[in-house]
C-alpha cells in the first residue's frame, strides 16, 4: 500500500463511536495493525475505552471524539471535525464502522475528495419511518465491505449495491492466540476457580452480551431439559448498564430450579482458556447474526460447538463435521444436541475438533481478512 511519493504510506483514519470489547472494535483493531504492517498510518477517531491501549500499542493515532450521535445537528458539528483531521493529517481514505459515526464521516470524505469505505457489521432493524434511509449510510461507500455472503445478500436487496462496490470478507481468528496448544494450565485453572466449576461438571459456554437476542434465555430452558442433569452453564458477557435482562435470566433460572448449575461470568479477558474449559460452545442467537464470531474461535481451539441454524453461523459451520447447529429459539432441540454431543467418545471429539480447527485454518484467518481489506484499500488509492 505506498503512498505516491514511495517514502510514506497513506494515511487512513477509521471511525467507530468507541473502544470497548466488540466484534466493531476488534476488527478496526487488527485492521490498524495490517495497516502498520503495510507501511501506512492508522488514524482512528473514536469516544476511547478500555481497548485504548492496545490500539496505542498497535501504532494508532488515537483521536477522541463522541461520534454517538444521531442528531443531525451534532452529525454536521462532527463532520467539520473530521474533516480538519482529514486535512491537518493528510488523510487519504476513510473507514467507517458504524451508522452515526459513517454519516459524520461521509460527509467529512466527500468535502475532503477522499474515498469513502464501509464494513456493514451487522443487520440493522427498520423499525420505524426513516430508519432505511438512516442505515442507508452503511451502503453509500465507494466500497461496502460485508462481513458474510449472509450479509452481502442483505445489503444487495436493501439498498442495491451491486458487486462493483460489494466485497466479501469475512472477519477471522488468531490461530496463534487461539491455539489450544497453547494454553498454559494455570489460566485453565484460574477461570474454573472465579467460575466455581466442580469437578467433572460438563460446562456449557455461552460467549455473548447479554442480550434477548443472543438466546441466552433458550439455553438455560435447555439446560433444564438435558438428561445431563450436572451439566453447568457459564454465560460469559457484559449487559448493558440499563438492560434488565440480567436480572430477567437470574429468575429465569430460579424458576427452573437450575440457578446452582448456572454462572454469570461476566467479561472474560482470556477467551481461549474460556474455551478449553468448555465441553460444549454455544451460540443461541434467535436472530440471524451478521457472521458470529464466537463460532470460528472455538473451532480454532478443537472446541464441540453448536450454533442455530441461520445467519453466518450456516456459513461457518459445516454441519456434523465442523460444529453443529440446531433450529433458533427451540430449547428442545438444542438439550437434545447437547446431550448427544456430551456422549460422544473421545475418538469422536478430538476428530471433531481437529476437523474445526483445520476448516477455521483454512478459510477464516485474521490474516486473510487483513490481506482482504488492504487490496480494497489499494483499489481506491
Amino acid at each position: 500500500m505506498p503512498d505516491d511519493d514511495g517514502a510514506q504510506g497513506p494515511a487512513i483514519l477509521q471511525v467507530l463511536p468507541a473502544l470497548d470489547g466488540g466484534g466493531v472494535e476488534r476488527s478496526a483493531l487488527e485492521i490498524t495493525t495490517a495497516i502498520r504492517r503495510a507501511g501506512g498510518r492508522a488514524l482512528v477517531a473514536s469516544a476511547g475505552g478500555r481497548l485504548l491501549p492496545r490500539f496505542e500499542h498497535a501504532g494508532a493515532q488515537l483521536f477522541t471524539l463522541d461520534l454517538t450521535s444521531k442528531n443531525p445537528w451534532t452529525i454536521w458539528r462532527n463532520a467539520a471535525r473530521l474533516h480538519a483531521l482529514i486535512t491537518a493529517h493528510a488523510v487519504r481514505l476513510v473507514h467507517a464502522r458504524s451508522r452515526a459515526p459513517a454519516w459524520s464521516a461521509w460527509l467529512a470524505a466527500r468535502r475532503a475528495g477522499v474515498p469513502f469505505v464501509t464494513t456493514y457489521h451487522g443487520l440493522y432493524r427498520e423499525d420505524f419511518p426513516g430508519k432505511h434511509w438512516y442505515n442507508s449510510i452503511m451502503a453509500r461507500g465507494a466500497r461496502v465491505i460485508a462481513n458474510s455472503h449472509f450479509t452481502a445478500d442483505h445489503v444487495a436487496q436493501r439498498h442495491g449495491v451491486g458487486p462493483e462496490r460489494l466485497r466479501v470478507i469475512p472477519r477471522g481468528v488468531d490461530p496463534v492466540s487461539f491455539d489450544p496448544d497453547a494454553i498454559a494450565p494455570e489460566r485453565i485453572t484460574r477461570l474454573a476457580a472465579a467460575w466455581r466449576v466442580p469437578d467433572g461438571a460438563p460446562v456449557l459456554l455461552l460467549p455473548a452480551r447479554l442480550s434477548p437476542r443472543k438466546g441466552q434465555d433458550v439455553l438455560l430452558r435447555a439446560l433444564a431439559l438435558m438428561r445431563h442433569d450436572s451439566a453447568l452453564a457459564v454465560l460469559v458477557g457484559d449487559a448493558k448498564p440499563a438492560d434488565r435482562f440480567g436480572r430477567r435470566l437470574e429468575a429465569l433460572a430460579s424458576e427452573l430450579g437450575i440457578a446452582h448449575r448456572v454462572r454469570f461470568a461476566g467479561h472474560c479477558a482470556d477467551m481461549p482458556a474460556a474455551m478449553q474449559i468448555a465441553d460444549v460452545v454455544v451460540s443461541a442467537a434467535i436472530e440471524p447474526e451478521a457472521f458470529g464470531r464466537t463460532v470460528i474461535e472455538a473451532q480454532a481451539m478443537r472446541c464441540l460447538v453448536v450454533a442455530t441454524d441461520h445467519g453466518g453461523a450456516a456459513e461457518t459451520i459445516r454441519e456434523g463435521e465442523t460444529g453443529w447447529r440446531v433450529p433458533p429459539g427451540d430449547p428442545a432441540a438444542l438439550a437434545a444436541r447437547l446431550d448427544a454431543l456430551l456422549e460422544l467418545p473421545p475418538g469422536e471429539r478430538l476428530a471433531a475438533g481437529i476437523r474445526a480447527r483445520d476448516w477455521v485454518v483454512a478459510h477464516y484467518t485474521v490474516r486473510a481478512m487483513q490481506d482482504a481489506t488492504i487490496a480494497v484499500y489499494a483499489e481506491l488509492l
